[in-house]
């Protein structure tokens, strides 16, 4: 048969769970999702296509998944550092440290665009020391890659932080005993380890700020075809109340969100297999 059921369990109760979590992910996941589909296609094909891609809209695309790219690729590599002297130093103020980590999930994001803005600004504090060197961050699409780091972090650190706790230090000491140096100790022994947890961290952090919009549409400037994300020009369309080009705009990033999510699943994937051979 095509559908099996786990040998029994000494905790009772998988049927009774497993409907309540198909149930619960059909309410709150898949039948929203499903409607704004089926919402996408109320009108023709030709209409559809003329709305999603228009220059203003392929623009918008580009903007929010370049940002979104780059914003994750900092994070891996900064958040990697930040996991790293947490979980490997005891200094006074750590644990200060370790709460600033979840800042950006407890602040609205409205809240956090408005303070970006006001410090990257150009009579901002940072602003203001960038700007006679010709570094402009706000209203620009480097504004908008700082946003996206700042509220994507916390998904790095905290997915690298119990990776790295469970890495035993005598591997290292045992590598370096051996001969290898530091570079080496970290490629060969710390870097597999970690592997698929700095995958799934950036996967976390791109995924979020492809959605991103609180804090974004306050540093971004919401330039049409520079600084507008694919978000803003969604709202923007469900306020002229052009229900149809908003639900085809969010189908058509739902679907562009999904491939490059399940590209990077797959190369987790593969690194966890070939982790697994060697």
């Amino acid at each position: 048969m095509w559908l099996t059921f786990p040998k029994r369990s000494v905790i009772p109760g998988f049927r009774l769970t497993m409907a309540y979590t198909l149930v619960y992910l059909s309410l709150i996941v898949l039948i929203p999702l499903a409607a704004l589909m089926l919402r996408s296609f109320t009108s023709s094909w030709t209409e559809v296509w003329q709305k999603i891609s228009e220059p203003r809209v392929v623009a918008s695309y580009k903007v929010t998944i370049l940002c979104s790219l780059v914003a994750a690729t900092i994070n891996l590599v900064f958040g990697f550092i930040v996991a790293w002297t947490l979980t490997r130093y005891q200094f006074w103020g750590r644990k200060f440290v370790d709460a600033i980590v979840d800042l950006p999930f407890a602040l609205p994001t409205a809240v956090s665009g408005i303070a970006l803005t006001a410090i990257y600004a150009k009579n901002g504090w940072i602003g203001s020391l960038l700007e006679p060197l010709g570094v402009q961050v706000a209203f620009t699409q480097l504004g908008i890659i700082v946003a996206l780091t700042f509220i994507g972090i916390p998904f790095v650190v905290r997915t690298l932080q119990p990776a790295l706790e469970e890495l035993e230090i005598d591997l290292e000491e045992a590598a370096a005993s051996l001969g290898a140096n530091r570079w080496q100790t970290f490629v060969r022994v710390i870097l597999p380890a970690i592997l698929p947890s700095m995958i799934t961290g950036f996967a976390l952090s791109f995924a979020r700020a492809l959605g991103e919009y609180g804090s974004v549409v306050f540093i971004s400037g919401n330039m049409p075809m520079k600084t507008e994300i694919t978000s803003l020009l969604i709202i923007t369309k469900l306020e002229q109340y052009d229900f149809v080009g908003a639900s085809a705009i969010a189908t058509t990033m739902l679907l562009m969100s999904f491939v490059l999510l399940l590209i990077i699943n797959l190369v987790q994937w593969h690194a966890g297999r070939v982790l697994r051979g060697a």
